[in-house]
């Protein structure tokens, strides 16, 4: 399925955020990790030190400039696959923030882990 969304990314040049990979977030203390994940996904664990504010969240809370504290910060966002970290990520470079999206989320990072 992820590769069928990576094609359709190229076909249609659909624009997505600037990537990272899971070993570029070692230095926890350089990156703010945010989790949109929903509340019902945690159970399958987090990256350490990661705030959690589910997609819907995160995007009102930048657009109400509640997260301009982190501005000057580089931000790392991610879901459980990559594709709504990739929408959040897209959002927040919207209102001028530094981010980047978590390659394949979650399951991308646990992966790495292995």
């Amino acid at each position: 399925m992820l590769n069928k969304f990576k094609l359709l990314i190229r076909k249609f040049n659909i624009m997505t955020s600037n990537p990272i990979r899971p070993s570029e977030i070692e230095k926890a203390d350089e990156f703010i990790v945010i989790d949109v994940r929903e509340s019902d996904e945690l159970s399958e664990g987090n990256i350490e030190n990661s705030i959690h504010l589910p997609l819907g969240s995160i995007i009102r809370n930048a657009k109400q400039g509640k997260l301009d504290k982190y501005k000057d910060k580089k931000i790392v966002t991610y879901c459980n696959s990559g594709y709504r970290g990739n929408i959040a990520a897209e959002e927040l470079s919207k209102l001028g923030f530094n981010v980047f999206n978590l390659e394949g989320g979650f399951q991308g990072w646990m992966k790495s882990r292995k």
